[in-house]
């Protein structure tokens, strides 16, 4: 079975710093009025880490199936419950991209094999909140 292991330090006031395999991460809560505003908050910290999981599938789907493409970004919005714990219970996933028209249901194809089958932090957010996704061609 594989493992994952990250320390996390406080720092000051609200601040935190997670060493992940060498990489330093700085956390904070920048609503909070002791916060310096040094780092983003962990739940935006999730919705980048939902962006980067799925962004890695499909680049690697779109040079295996050799789909030339550009300007490609991810944009996540996400809605919390109003309740504590406030929780993410609505996502929407934006890709936009720059493709040619013929490679289109190529990218098709790799959003939703990113979603439905290799996605890690995509099927742990479908645990508990609702996944919306849209492709938006440059």
């Amino acid at each position: 079975m594989t493992t994952h292991s990250v320390t996390t330090v406080f720092n000051q006031n609200m601040s935190f710093t997670a060493d992940i395999d060498g990489h330093k991460v700085t956390m904070d809560d920048p609503s909070d009025e002791n916060s310096d505003n040094s780092g983003p908050s962990p739940k935006r910290m999730m919705l980048a880490s939902l962006a980067g999981c799925t962004g890695i599938d499909i680049v690697s789907i779109l040079n295996k199936t050799k789909a030339a493409f550009s300007d490609f970004s991810i944009h996540v919005h996400a809605a919390l419950t109003n309740e504590h714990p406030k929780t993410y219970n609505l996502v929407k996933i934006t890709y936009k991209i720059k493709l040619a028209e013929e490679d289109k249901p190529k990218m098709i194809k790799a959003v939703s094999l990113s979603t439905e089958k290799y996605c890690g932090v995509f099927a742990m957010f479908k645990t508990f909140a609702k996944m919306d996704t849209e492709i938006d061609y440059l």
